[in-house]
């Protein structure tokens, strides 16, 4: 039954109905998304998530729904790296609050597309050539000991060569206009900043799936697995951000703890076909472990402040507007 069209079908329906009731019913006016909020949208997903891996225990067997599981903490542990991220531009950008929403809500649509794209094509490749398995395997290992040793970099979106791309092609107004995407003013389309955060939301997702994705190959190389957990994640990612937005320098060991998860799924990916293969219920524990001692050593050892970021309203190059 995993391998059923109606079971994509089905799947693919209730994600856009839960897309639908998300925009149309919970968040059809712009508000500020409280603490409170957050976090029960968030046990929303997980504990939907939860219950998907059951029905795959039903359904598939209890192998197949440990692999669910296993790849579902894989990518929503990863999904964190874009919520550091999400939280830099939003402050780079200067971006109200209550328009953040909106600019998750289009830009995770925007993900779910582009990683069925990526899901379908990585499951081709292996398909056709299953080596680039440990091309997949020493590029997540190469990608975990960057993001372990990496020093923190600054963020300059107005040099994002996308940016740079869209503004030679489309006007850009100095200022918000609420949470417009685009205004017409004096018979000219115009985009507005709020558009431009949204593009580089979009280009932070693509480059962060390139990691993800092969990563729960390393799990398994069920289309139906690798598509639903990594859709749950992604679903799950906007109430994560607002949950966690707050506290996030509060977890400063996480950036390490996930270096460590990637390169440790890399290793595994590597000797998935030798006498050294790593079981996925040990995988499950380890990554866990991993995850757990880095919020535990972030706790116990905090990080001394450090310079506030720099807010910037002239950052796409135009003049401030009036509010």
């Amino acid at each position: 039954m995993i391998d059923s069209t109606w079971l994509w079908v089905g799947f693919n329906a209730f994600v856009l109905m839960m897309l639908a009731l998300d925009l149309g019913v919970f968040h059809r006016k712009a508000h500020i998304v409280s603490l409170r909020e957050s976090i029960l949208w968030t046990i929303v997903w997980v504990s939907l998530a939860g219950l998907f891996g059951l029905g795959v225990w039903h359904y598939g067997g209890s192998a197949m729904a440990l692999e669910f599981y296993t790849g579902y903490v894989i990518e929503y542990s990863l999904s964190v790296d874009n919520i550091f991220v999400f939280a830099l531009l939003f402050g780079y950008f200067a971006v109200p609050p209550v328009y953040q929403h909106r600019v998750l809500f289009w830009g995770i649509l925007g993900a779910l597309v582009m990683r069925a794209i990526m899901i379908a094509a990585g499951a081709a490749l292996l398909a056709e050539f299953a080596w680039i398995i440990y091309v997949f395997g020493a590029f997540l290992i190469f990608t975990g000991l960057k993001m372990i040793f990496k020093r923190e970099e600054q963020i300059h979106p107005e040099r994002n060569p996308l940016v740079r791309l869209f503004k030679r092609f489309m006007p850009v107004t100095a200022d918000y206009r609420g949470d417009k995407f685009f205004v017409r003013e004096n018979g000219v389309l115009a985009a507005t900043p709020l558009f431009v955060v949204l593009i580089l939301v979009e280009a932070t997702d693509l480059v962060f799936a390139v990691d993800s994705i092969p990563a729960i190959f390393a799990v398994t190389t069920n289309s139906f697995i690798v598509y639903t957990s990594n859709v749950f994640a992604i679903l799950g990612l906007r109430s994560l951000y607002f949950a966690l937005s707050g506290v996030l320098d509060k977890f400063h060991y996480l950036k390490i703890g996930l270096g460590i998860v990637l390169s440790f799924v890399g290793v595994k990916m590597l000797l998935g076909h030798t006498a050294w293969k790593i079981d996925t219920l040990y995988s499950l524990f380890v990554i866990v472990g991993i995850l757990t001692a880095s919020v535990l050593m972030s706790l116990l050892r905090p990080k001394k402040p450090g310079p506030l970021p720099h807010p910037g309203p002239t950052l796409l190059g135009n003049p401030p507007g009036p509010a």
